[in-house]
């Protein structure tokens, strides 16, 4: 179509869909980018390139060639440096290269925190396992070790016994893109996600999400909440801490994802990701709960275009991951259909049947979810909880 705008998408797999169905249903030309031939997104994309959403000069060569009049991506962090790359080179609207940096290397992302003196926990980066020996005699309580520059839980390990600093860093090692690991203090409390859009330097906070994980050692997210059930004056205190720590990071435009643990000092920045929150949060919780489309606003702001954002929706929504052991998944079968239980949003199982599956270890591994809408967060969740009751997995054990 003759003047039709072009947005190009980093990422064409699952969690990119909601970026490129929303693209076209704006009218927009999508131009998708992915290393993976079969990646869903590229069915529906109008231009696939078969690239690393990371592989910035090759992928800036290409936006450079089709000219994009917009350029994201939804829920992955590397491909952010990509981003911010054609951004600047084509003038886009996007955050800069150097935020970009910071927001994807977990510990400049600490230093610049430290700098504005933004409550984190205490940290220390490391390259080799001697440092992480030397390191571990300053902390009097368990630590976390993880990758520097990965996401999804990838990496993640709590140490509660320094016998297992050897299993620690070798886990956390060998997700690391860099080859720096973090270790850091283990803050113990609640743990929340807030999700929030940037317009020319101004910050409103859409929504705060109750976080379910499966605990030490990984710390797999298994499930989401909104609205918060948080207090409400923590609740203040969190959007305030949040504003503060994206204006240190620099983030003037677009969306963000900021994890936070409310520990017994106050809430601490866990980290913050450039880009909409992953797990379905903002392509689907967030909309269900506050009717805010923070995809098309992303969108939008991509574009140049003015956002003004609605009033919000007072209702709930959450999401809960399947839990599964080590097998083959053989077939799924539903005791009742709840896809049509009023409230009951999706029902979805992301492996195949005939797939080898297995204890979840990050959050690649889980098997699939059920969302769903309330009035309020405590039934949205006891619905989930009963739907996921009904589901029932028939796996061949390989152990």
């Amino acid at each position: 179509m003759l003047g039709q705008k072009k947005i190009m998408i980093l990422g064409a797999g699952i969690l990119q869909l909601p970026a490129l169905l929303k693209a076209k249903d704006m009218g927009l030309n999508t131009i998708a980018i992915d290393i993976n031939p079969e990646a869903p997104g590229f069915d529906i994309a109008d231009q696939r390139i078969l690239l690393s959403t990371t592989d910035v000069e090759n992928v800036l060569m290409m936006a450079n060639k089709v000219k994009p009049d917009a350029v994201i991506t939804l829920a992955s962090d590397m491909p952010i440096r990509t981003v911010a790359a054609i951004g600047e080179k084509l003038g886009l609207r996007t955050i800069s290269c150097d935020t970009a940096i910071v927001c994807t290397d977990k510990g400049k992302m600490r230093e610049k925190l430290r700098e504005f003196n933004i409550p984190i926990p205490e940290f220390y980066v490391i390259s080799d396992l001697e440092e992480l020996i030397e390191v571990s005699k300053k902390f009097e309580d368990n630590f976390i070790v993880k990758p520097a520059d990965n996401s999804g839980s990838r990496g993640i390990f709590l140490v509660e016994d320094t016998k297992n600093l050897s299993n620690a860093f070798v886990h956390a090692k060998c997700h690391s893109r860099s080859g720096e690991v973090i270790v850091e203090e283990f803050m113990r409390g609640p743990e929340v996600s807030v999700e929030s859009l940037t317009i020319d330097g101004e910050t409103t906070i859409i929504a705060i999400t109750d976080k379910l994980t499966s605990g030490s050692p990984h710390f797999i997210e298994m499930g989401h909440t909104i609205p918060s059930r948080v207090p409400f004056n923590i609740q203040s205190q969190i959007k305030e801490l949040t504003k503060s720590a994206i204006t240190a990071l620099g983030i003037n435009t677009g969306p963000s994802h900021t994890e936070i643990i409310i520990t017994s000092q106050g809430p601490k920045i866990v980290e913050i990701g450039a880009r909409l929150g992953g797990d379905n949060i903002t392509t689907h919780l967030v909309p269900l709960a506050t009717g805010v489309n923070m995809v098309e606003y992303t969108i939008s702001l991509a574009l140049s275009k003015e956002v003004k954002l609605p009033e919000f929706d007072q209702k709930a929504a959450a999401i809960r991951y399947i839990e599964s052991k080590n097998g083959i998944l053989k077939s799924v079968k539903s005791l009742k259909d709840f896809n049509k239980v009023d409230g009951v949003k999706e029902v979805k199982i992301t492996k195949k049947e005939g797939e080898k599956i297995s204890n979840i270890t990050n959050s690649g591994e889980r098997i699939g979810y059920v969302i769903t809408q309330a009035d309020t967060p405590e039934e949205a969740t006891e619905l989930c909880q009963r739907a996921l009751k009904s589901i029932q997995l028939d796996i061949l054990n390989i152990d």
